[in-house]
């Protein structure tokens, strides 16, 4: 029996539809913008992306010779915790800021290691740059375990992470990094006079020329902290680090700052299973192999004594805690938010994720790329939600 006209038409229609909307989700599942969340829809670096506003420090207008009495530096360095084996990983990571901006600025270098730095080290590094380089060895008593710490317990906690496949959990030299560079780097008499630092690490990318003197943006501005990567942590590597964090703040109510930053450290929409996991933290964290920070917040009251609470606490051996969501976590609560900078112009790669803005300074990156690698590193990005709470400054 033949089917009626307006059926047939009917069927057509909704087979013409499905294909549509099939069409429609392939499409969407190829653009990047289809992963992101909370609303950004298209990713900022997209746009073009230019300096900061405002009058900068050029080294075209300024004294900026390495050994000049009157340097119109400020006083800043650049600093890595490094080992004698990652020397040309280093070596790559100088060259490419010495290309993109020191060759113009000549900031001092100062490298720390847990053992002496061989000749071989120092010859090599030093040839790469103009600028002076120090090379300083991290004093024993802040590097080895605490004496509060229980090597038993650790060994028995780093047994449960392994299980859970939580990578460095049984290596104690990497919680030994994580504690020092959380609250320990500061208290190097090396960066005793020093109040601004950069943090450079083996075998990173810089794409972009920067032609201003970025320790004079943070200064001139009054700036805390600059960062380029937004992240999701392992909640499994720091499941009691918000509890603790707690805890300190139910005994110093005052020490949170006004303009804190309580919803990107508390979302529990965007992943909501990792806010469950980390007991009521997202997890989101500036990445911290890239940031330019003020010693002086961190030499400061609040954030010492939230450090010495952590520390006591345990969790950099007994869990895995880190000094990303360390820092964030100081920053995102002490600091004031409008005083945190996302650095945008500064092109920026830590194996698996980037910081790639529209520029014609930049080369060697694609613009608005994120990840390279497979495409679950998507939802690694905590952009969206940091701009959706804070903004993009």
């Amino acid at each position: 029996m033949a089917i009626a006209r307006p059926i047939r038409m009917l069927g057509a229609a909704c087979i013409l539809l499905t294909l549509f909307l099939v069409f429609q989700l392939r499409q969407g599942s190829d653009r990047p913008s289809s992963k992101l969340t909370h609303g950004m829809s298209r990713d900022p670096l997209l746009d073009p992306t230019g300096e900061p506003a405002g009058e900068l420090w050029r080294a075209e207008d300024h004294d900026y010779s390495p050994d000049s009495e009157k340097s119109a530096r400020t006083n800043a360095a650049l600093i890595s915790l490094v080992r004698n084996e990652e020397l040309y990983e280093l070596i790559s990571t100088m060259r490419d800021l010495e290309r993109t901006w020191n060759n113009k600025f000549n900031y001092p270098y100062i490298f720390f290691n847990d053992k002496p730095f061989s000749e071989e080290f120092k010859q090599k590094t030093q040839a790469v740059t103009k600028a002076k380089i120090q090379y300083e060895l991290v004093p024993k008593e802040h590097w080895d375990m605490p004496s509060w710490i229980s090597e038993e317990l650790f060994k028995e906690s780093a047994k449960i992470l392994e299980e859970e496949n939580i990578q460095y959990a049984s290596k104690l030299s990497y919680h030994q990094m994580c504690r020092w560079n959380s609250g320990m780097f500061y208290k190097h008499p090396a960066l005793e006079k020093y109040r601004y630092y950069w943090r450079i690490e083996p075998k990173v990318q810089f794409f972009c020329n920067v032609d201003y003197d970025v320790f004079r943006y943070m200064e001139d501005r009054n700036k805390t902290y600059g960062f380029t990567i937004n992240l999701y942590d392992a909640p499994q590597t720091i499941k009691t680090l918000w509890p603790e964090t707690r805890k300190f703040l139910a005994a110093n109510p005052s020490y949170l700052s006004e303009n804190n930053m309580w919803e990107w450290i508390t979302d529990d929409q965007a992943r909501p299973e990792h806010t469950q996991g980390a007991n009521g933290y997202s997890t989101c964290h500036f990445w911290s192999n890239f940031e330019i920070g003020d010693l002086d917040f961190f030499r400061g009251e609040k954030y010492e004594s939230y450090f010495q609470h952590l520390d006591r606490a345990g969790g950099f051996f007994y869990e895995r805690w880190g000094d990303a969501p360390v820092h964030s976590l100081g920053v995102g609560l002490f600091a004031d938010a409008a005083d945190v900078h996302w650095f945008r112009d500064i092109g920026y790669n830590h194996i698996p994720y980037y910081n790639c803005p529209n520029s014609p300074k930049c080369s060697g990156c694609t613009p608005g790329q994120f990840y390279s690698g497979a495409d679950f590193l998507a939802k690694e990005d905590c952009r969206p939600t940091y701009f959706k709470y804070v903004g993009t400054h």
